[in-house]
């Protein structure tokens, strides 16, 4: 099996990645943004491909789930990856030596009352992958970097100080795409995108009583313009219940009833590492 991935190496995509495919013989392929790993898997060029779709403090990310529309691909695995920040450096390096922190902006961001009181100046990088890379190049003990236990063993650098985030619980949730849908008979999970048939006054509280008449849960429900129309806009749904549920078949027929067109995006189940 080929998979893509979103590196360089060292980053949370490589480290969902590679735990997540652990028991598979896998030929990787990383790639250079999101939307390329998304293009590998459409052109076959990969079998499979892990991407980033949502973080528990940076939120849903819409290059993932606009590229799964654009590129007419299918999800059929989730996977859950706690983000811990760590503060690296080289090996011997002192906490009272750091005097300069790399990183990727949101972590920088995330870790911003640490960085403050170590009296540390900060530096942006374009990844904590690169940051770790670059300290590491640098080999100096005052420069750490702010990155993942997975980049300091990538880099062969030592953790200083662990989870220095502010806040704790950091999570980002990963989906595993494919260009074939996979029928998973006991999933727990489904995503739906449905587009109404008319912009009018309460579409989507329509759309939402169907899934609460017949007891679906929504785990997670974003909305996504159509690119056809200002104010015209589709909802990419997430149930917690696979289509082979009975009542997910009862939904999306109601839902077509109404005039909505309701494509199935995947059917899952989640993976927490």
């Amino acid at each position: 099996m080929k998979v893509a991935y979103l590196g360089p190496k060292g980053t949370f995509s490589e480290e969902a990645a590679y735990r997540y495919f652990s028991s598979n013989r896998v030929e990787w392929l990383k790639c250079d943004s999101i939307i390329d790993v998304l293009e590998a898997i459409k052109e076959k060029e990969v079998d499979k491909g892990i991407v980033p779709i949502e973080n528990s403090i940076e939120g849903t990310i819409n290059i993932t789930i606009d590229g799964l529309l654009r590129n007419h691909l299918f999800i059929d695995g989730e996977v859950i990856l706690p983000v811990a920040l760590h503060l690296l450096g080289v090996k011997g390096a002192d906490i009272n030596q750091i005097q300069e922190v790399w990183s990727i902006p949101p972590a920088l961001a995330q870790c911003r009352d640490y960085i403050q009181s170590l009296g540390a100046s900060s530096r942006d990088l374009n990844s904590t992958a690169a940051a770790a890379k670059a300290v590491k190049d640098e080999g100096k003990k005052e420069f750490g970097a702010i990155a993942s236990e997975w980049s300091a063993k990538a880099f062969g650098l030592q953790i200083i100080k662990e989870n220095i985030q502010d806040y704790t619980e950091n999570h980002t949730r990963f989906v595993v795409v494919t260009t074939i849908p996979k029928t998973i008979e006991h999933s727990n999970k489904a995503m739906l995108v449905i587009t109404p048939f008319e912009e009018r006054p309460g579409v989507l509280v329509t759309i939402l009583n169907v899934f609460s008449s017949l007891s679906i849960n929504l785990s997670w429900i974003e909305s996504r313009p159509t690119k056809k129309r200002l104010g015209e806009y589709r909802f990419f749904v997430e149930t917690q219940k696979g289509v082979q549920d009975p009542d997910m078949a009862k939904a999306k027929t109601i839902l077509e009833t109404y005039g909505h067109d309701v494509q199935i995006l995947g059917s899952y189940n989640t993976t927490n590492l």
